[in-house]
């Protein structure tokens, strides 16, 4: 069985093999869930992607493994359950990649839910988890516990227990493992149609590489369409009335020194009473997120506004007035597209998050839902597909989504035992290659980042990386944890992308001038976004 995860001499749109029995389109996470697990089912199973892999919400997310606390609110009681339960399964499977996260959520008299109501829904909370989640505090403990805190009609508050991810990492991992197990997946691959036999059943469908611009068709009964907020390009939602809402969420990113909290502070912003957090993230400090409609292009870089960063940072001084944080602080942001399905009745935040699934003749398509959830997602789909696919049994509920390190490198040694588990978390049996094929100078981090240069070098070598973008954005993530998207990277990163990535002097100028462009358009703080 290959040990590879992707590489950088990988398969390419017109070398690999011509039938499958099933296409997955989307490579976020959905489509990510889908391939790892039909890949488990023994399905001969293609994933493509248009742009790169975790390139849209997946990438963008809030980083949130949430247990859905505020679905109970909504009367969503099965989603919070099946939320909670799925959180809970990736803190033990995946430690390292999901980690455990505290909330504080302070109660005041004037906006937002009672101490009565929110101590009854984590009570319900700490059931589905079959542990107590929360601490009950009065309003001069939580004051004492969170410095900064706004104190003017502070009622008390609480601590409960959550969970966070490197949302892009969390794919890659996915892909990785599906790859590992024999399963094929193509980024920068674009489907551009599904055919139908007489009977107007899928057959086929046809895909081009959207850089080399090399294109061949493929041989398939079904395919499941998990492009998100593309979704309705390949079909649309058969309900009358009901389609595709884009919503963006947004995020600014500030140097952990101006937050000194180790866990997330929560609230209900004084403008629409929505939920907003700050909280602490891979050294920095996330502010998020909005829940705004999207009406741009969805294949350009989404991008945060004057109107959001305005937004965030008036509940930020609301909330935390004695930090003083200023946006002049920020050193990046970021914007993420959700797809929701809409009614067209609802506010932006109060539309659903839940999830549908639709068949169209062998096109399934799997659209909606959350992060934390996307095992189920992935299980509904192929559920759907099972008519068009080879006898196969589903994967079981209990058996685990991911392959455990089978034996730990004596090269991991030198590090401390919260690194050696953060790569096995994230890496999971590549953790053991990525030590063990690069020097000791590289065992050290990306300057004030928990990313080693190791992880660096790993990914240009094996992550099917194409753009200095995708090697700082999604395989590792130092383009919005440091200032100026990283740039004082560069010197060292030449000569690792040359040599993995075989980029001449002119390659290497190019995309480092095309990364610095698109950073400054769409990852960068307000005072470079909106500088006149």
């Amino acid at each position: 069985m290959s040990t590879h995860v992707m590489s950088n001499t990988p398969a390419t749109v017109d070398s690999v093999a011509r039938s499958w029995d099933l296409v997955v389109i989307g490579g976020g996470i959905t489509g990510a869930a889908v391939f790892r697990e039909a890949v488990r089912m023994g399905l001969r199973t293609l994933l493509l992607e248009q742009n790169d892999f975790a390139w849209g919400t997946s990438s963008r997310s809030s980083k949130m493994v949430h247990g859905g606390l505020r679905y109970l609110k909504e009367g969503k009681v099965l989603l919070t359950r099946a939320s909670v339960k799925e959180r809970q399964r990736l803190l033990a499977e995946v430690p390292g990649l999901v980690d455990p996260l505290g909330f504080m959520m302070p109660v005041y008299s004037d906006g937002g839910p009672s101490r009565l109501v929110m101590g009854l829904g984590l009570s319900v909370y700490s059931l589905m988890a079959l542990e107590k989640q929360y601490i009950s505090y009065s309003a001069g403990q939580m004051a004492d516990l969170v410095p900064g805190l706004r104190t003017q009609n502070l009622t008390g508050g609480f601590y409960f227990k959550d969970a966070q991810v490197d949302d892009a990492r969390l794919v890659l991992r996915l892909i990785q493992e599906g790859v590992a197990n024999g399963g094929t997946a193509l980024n920068y691959t674009k489907v551009q149609a599904v055919g139908r036999d007489s009977r107007g059943r899928v057959a086929a469908i046809t895909a081009q590489d959207t850089e080399t611009g090399a294109t061949a068709g493929f041989d398939t009964k079904v395919v499941i369409n998990a492009t998100g907020a593309w979704a309705e390009k390949l079909g649309r939602v058969p309900e009358s009335g009901v389609h595709i809402r884009p919503l963006r969420g947004s995020h600014l990113i500030f140097p952990a020194s101006v937050f000194p909290l180790d866990r997330v502070v929560s609230f209900m912003h004084p403008a629409d009473k929505r939920p907003v957090f700050i909280f602490p993230w891979e050294g920095t400090a996330f502010l998020g997120t909005t829940d705004v409609d999207h009406d741009h292009d969805l294949n350009t870089e989404p991008v945060l506004t004057k109107a959001e960063a305005d937004y965030l940072m008036e509940g930020l001084d609301f909330i935390l007035p004695g930090l003083k944080i200023s946006v002049s602080s920020c050193i990046a942001s970021m914007a993420g597209v959700r797809p929701v399905l809409s009614h067209g009745r609802a506010a932006a935040s109060a539309e659903s998050r839940e999830h549908a699934v639709w068949d169209e003749k062998g096109l399934v398509t799997v659209t909606g839902g959350k992060l934390t959830t996307f095992r189920l997602l992935a299980n509904d789909a192929l559920k759907a597909a099972r008519d068009y696919l080879p006898a196969k049994n589903l994967p079981s509920k209990s058996e685990p989504v991911f392959d455990a390190p089978k034996n730990r490198s004596s090269k991991m040694a030198p590090l401390n035992k919260t690194v050696q588990t953060r790569l096995y978390g994230r890496y999971g049996n590549q953790a053991n290659t990525l030590v063990e094929t690069c020097g000791p100078d590289l065992l050290a981090p990306v300057f004030s980042t928990e990313t080693l240069w190791a992880e660096i070098d790993f990914a240009a070598r094996h992550g099917q990386v194409r753009h200095l973008s995708d090697l700082l954005l999604r395989r590792v993530r130092v383009g919005i944890l440091l200032a100026d998207g990283g740039a004082a990277c560069f010197e060292r990163l030449e000569p690792i992308c040359k040599s993995a990535l075989g980029w001449n002097q002119e390659q290497w100028e190019s995309e480092k001038a095309a990364y610095v462009k698109l950073w400054r358009e769409a990852y960068a703080p307000p005072s470079v976004l909106f500088a006149k």
